[in-house]
């Protein structure tokens, strides 16, 4: 009995000490997320229901515009070219601190919010990475800015930025070229995750490129020796792309999608087409074996006597890691605590982990002392890596889904889809908000963010790998 007793008054106190900690302007923070939750929840759910998918985000992107809009922000429409992405700005004078929000789908994980794999339509698109909590979670700390700004306690710019297409084509590329960021001091971004964490690894920068190959049709059985084979390329060079696999760094990946093989098995096919992509941690590593790959579909053309073409769709730099960022984002963290979890939540979890194989462990939102950064951290891509090569940016990861959750399938649809998600969106709206208040209120704090930038870029100038307006039509 003394020992319980003796652990509820600990536990008090750390709940006591934590409240001490919050300063006015955080638990102002805390308090807007708050008033706006069922809001943003519903923005979500809507979000969520529409799965759109890149660069077809109108009605994804004009609900969170017009919910910028609504709560006073400035809101531009259709920047750097691209009609689903738009800014929306609070505020005047330095510093000026920026917030990403995402909201594309991924193309065939329609679910519905249940513990089983149930299409709400099927062979639709689906949140499996969670862009619908992503940008409305980030507007939402965008908003409570906004809010703290109009009482005079914190001064500067606040900039919500809706970045589109970040799960195929990278539209933050463009927008970084058009120059969104040029005048920010301090970016932030966060996203879906199985842990909360303050997220100092990098990712994989990537390219990705169209290959086509042009023949001769002819009858596939009559005069075969008539037609020269689009198909024939297309598999002599995904071989060579398969032999060379084991020439690699072991840190480096390549992928590719068939596009178009041929149409009908009596043809000898004129067209073929498919989409390459080549990963590493650092891009200086990543550029030669991208070149090696090009001059293997030049070979494949020669060796089936047929033409080629490569053009170029984007490439994405590897995440610039910001300690000094994540030391702030983690003093927050600590200062919210975990997630709370019901009963009816943790079984929806360990549901999730029995229908893909995983140990029945639940949910996991605790919080972890920092990382360490590690050099190869393996893992995705994301275009948010081109942003962190312009202006500073501190990452933040937020469990919205139970431990060891497949990602981009159909288990994150469904808890994106009820409060095991909402849950997670609320929380990083509170994260990330109280790390701009320190941002605002802390001039040195922001001087030491961006000295830490400039070091670790070094002397690396930054070159979009680009060519062309955005793919808009898919094109």
């Amino acid at each position: 009995m003394k020992y319980k007793l003796s652990l509820l008054v600990a536990l008090f106190m750390i709940i006591t000490l934590s409240a001490q900690k919050l300063t006015k302007n955080k638990k102002a923070i805390i308090a807007s997320v708050e008033t706006h939750k069922s809001a943003l929840i519903k923005i979500s759910d809507s979000i969520w229901a529409l799965a759109e998918t890149a660069f077809n985000e109108k009605e994804s992107s004009r609900i969170l515009a017009d919910y910028a809009e609504k709560n006073g922000l400035e809101v531009e429409r259709g920047v750097a070219g691209i009609p689903t992405a738009f800014t929306a700005t609070y505020g005047s004078g330095k510093p000026v601190i920026s917030i990403l929000g995402e909201f594309d789908a991924l193309p065939g994980i329609s679910q519905k919010a249940t513990p089983v794999k149930e299409p709400l339509k099927p062979g639709a698109a689906g949140h499996g990475c969670g862009h619908n909590m992503f940008g409305t979670s980030s507007l939402g700390a965008a908003i409570a800015i906004k809010e703290l700004m109009d009482t005079g306690k914190i001064k500067g710019t606040v900039k919500f930025l809706g970045t589109p297409a970040e799960e195929k084509y990278f539209a933050k590329v463009w927008m970084v070229k058009e120059g969104l960021w040029d005048d920010v001091d301090v970016n932030l971004s966060w996203h879906p995750s199985s842990g909360i964490e303050a997220d100092v690894q990098s990712g994989l920068s990537l390219i990705d490129f169209i290959v086509e190959f042009y023949g001769q049709t002819a009858h596939a059985s009559s005069d075969p020796w008539n037609g020269r084979s689009a198909s024939d390329a297309l598999e002599l060079y995904t071989t060579g792309i398969n032999y060379y696999r084991e020439h690699i760094l072991p840190t480096s990946r390549i992928h590719y999608h068939i596009q178009d093989g041929g149409q009908v098995v009596n043809v000898v096919p004129d067209y073929a087409k498919l989409w390459v992509r080549v990963r590493d941690p650092k891009r200086s590593k990543m550029l030669p074996t991208y070149e090696r790959v090009k001059k293997m579909a030049e070979g494949a053309a020669i060796m089936a006597n047929v033409d080629y073409k490569i053009s170029l769709v984007s490439g994405i730099y590897e995440t610039l890691v910001n300690r000094s960022g994540g030391e702030i984002m983690q003093n927050n963290l600590e200062l919210l605590g975990p997630i709370r979890y019901t009963e009816e939540e943790t079984a929806f979890g360990k549901a999730i982990q029995k229908a893909t194989g995983k140990p029945e462990i639940g949910m996991d939102s605790k919080i972890y002392p920092l990382k360490e950064t590690e050099e190869n951290p393996g893992g995705g891509s994301t275009d948010v890596g081109d942003v962190s090569w312009n202006v500073p940016n501190i990452n933040l990861g937020v469990t919205v889904a139970p431990k060891d959750t497949p990602w981009h399938s159909w288990a994150v649809v469904a808890c994106g889809g009820m409060s095991i998600g909402h849950k997670g969106m609320v929380y990083a709206s509170k994260a990330l908000g109280m790390t701009m208040v320190d941002l605002f209120e802390n001039p040195k704090l922001v001087i030491k963010v961006k000295e830490e930038f400039k070091t670790r870029k070094g002397n690396e100038v930054y070159e979009p790998m680009i060519d062309g307006p955005p793919p808009i039509n898919g094109n």
